[in-house]
């Protein structure tokens, strides 16, 4: 029996230099990460924190922005099972997002 593989260590989730950097690199990487997770796991949710963060972190900069947006561009609202500090580390990626979003697009990395 064949071993299993882990393939999201294999997939690139950044950018290449010089737009990674410009796109705030891996602190970045970890605001939306964090952000992400704490949207996708309200209360009682049978997908761990955990995951959620992984599923985000295998994206580059510009996919993990539009996990805050919408079509158009604008945000998402933020949801309601969010506060205190969960809530604002998402704000803040929600901020992050709409920035990244503009600069990707600027750039032409909007992929």
């Amino acid at each position: 029996m064949p071993r299993r593989v882990i393939a999201a260590k294999y997939i690139n989730s950044r950018l290449p230099e010089p737009y990674e950097t410009q796109l705030g690199g891996e602190p970045t990487h970890k605001v939306l990460n964090t952000g992400h997770a704490h949207w996708t796991t309200p209360p009682r949710h049978n997908i761990s924190w955990r995951d959620c963060y992984a599923a985000a972190d295998g994206l580059p900069l510009p996919q993990k922005a539009r996990l805050f947006l919408d079509q158009s561009g604008y945000t998402l609202p933020v949801p309601a099972h969010l506060v205190g500090s969960e809530r604002t580390q998402t704000e803040e990626a929600v901020r992050l997002a709409v920035k990244i979003g503009r600069e990707a697009r600027r750039l032409g990395v909007d992929n």
